[in-house]
């Protein structure tokens, strides 16, 4: 098994029963439960996101079948003309005032893209995501890293993101990032309207549910174990954004989208703000 990003080889595959009935993604709509708020637990991380952007992607479900473990089904769509498609996000904001919960200061700023697919926990039942990676604009990743064994790495981000109130949108949206491990470039154009639809889910909901609100993530470790964390935020008001530039070598590296190519891009979506707690640290998935 990989320790970092990369094909997996040489897995056994869970030996637990399969969950009989996994709901299917065309199902999926905000419930009581999925927005309550967990109860705190002794290492509680609140936030905020800045210029938060979900940069989704139609891929080859073979493909991307070899980059996650085998205990997790892959969530797929149907698209008119593609046929069965996975979707994998890249998911970049500013962290503005990340501090502990219970210890308000000190406080910092730094900023974090998230590269992950949607999967189903064949044992749970759970809709979570799947992460390849993160790249963070921090010393502060070490900890992460070298504590937790988590698949980040450091990164310089740049973010020329200018808000109009009054348009309720943005005006420009550019984020440069220069990474060893995934350098990226996104330029953006925000339409600064809600979606009324998302292509191949039967509702507007099923897709956000989906795209916007796994409150879990599973990794493979650095050491090849899998683990996981858990976070929280309320239902996401997003926008629609359009593509101009995107490009993500990783993603490439990875087989699962060509270099700066926009054409298999599902959606965009921009929210300028969120709320967001995080709760640690990260333990073994199973």
């Amino acid at each position: 098994m990989r320790g970092e990003v990369g094909e997996l080889t040489d897995v056994v595959r869970s030996d637990k029963p399969r969950t009989p009935t996994l709901m299917s993604v065309y199902d999926l709509h905000f419930t009581a439960g999925l927005l309550a708020k967990p109860k705190p637990t002794s290492l509680v991380v609140a936030t905020t996101l800045d210029h938060f952007v979900i940069v989704t992607y139609l891929v080859d479900p073979a493909t991307l079948r070899g980059h996650v473990h085998p205990r997790f089904e892959l969530d797929c769509i149907e698209i008119e003309g593609a046929g069965k498609r996975a979707l994998v996000s890249v998911v970049t904001f500013l962290d503005r005032d990340f501090r502990l919960l219970k210890c308000p200061w000190p406080k910092s700023r730094f900023g974090q893209t998230n590269y992950r697919a949607y999967v189903t926990d064949t044992v749970t039942g759970e809709h979570v995501a799947w992460f390849f990676g993160t790249c963070l604009d921090s010393l502060s990743v070490a900890v992460p890293r070298h504590v937790w064994g988590l698949p980040w790495h450091r990164g310089r981000m740049q973010f020329d993101c200018q808000y109009d109130d009054k348009a309720t949108r943005y005006e420009s949206f550019v984020i440069e990032t220069q990474s060893s491990f995934a350098p990226a470039h996104l330029e953006i154009e925000d339409l600064g309207v809600a979606p009324r639809e998302l292509a191949g889910f039967p509702n507007l909901e099923a897709g956000l549910v989906l795209l916007t609100h796994p409150t879990r993530g599973v990794f493979f470790r650095r050491d090849g174990s899998v683990g996981t964390y858990s976070i929280w935020h309320d239902r996401l008001d997003p926008t629609v954004g359009r593509a101009r530039r995107a490009s993500y070598p990783l993603l490439a590296d990875l087989g699962l989208v060509a270099e700066g190519s926009v054409d298999n891009v599902h959606s965009v979506l921009i929210q300028p703000s969120v709320e967001f707690l995080i709760y640690l640290p990260p333990s073994a998935a199973f």
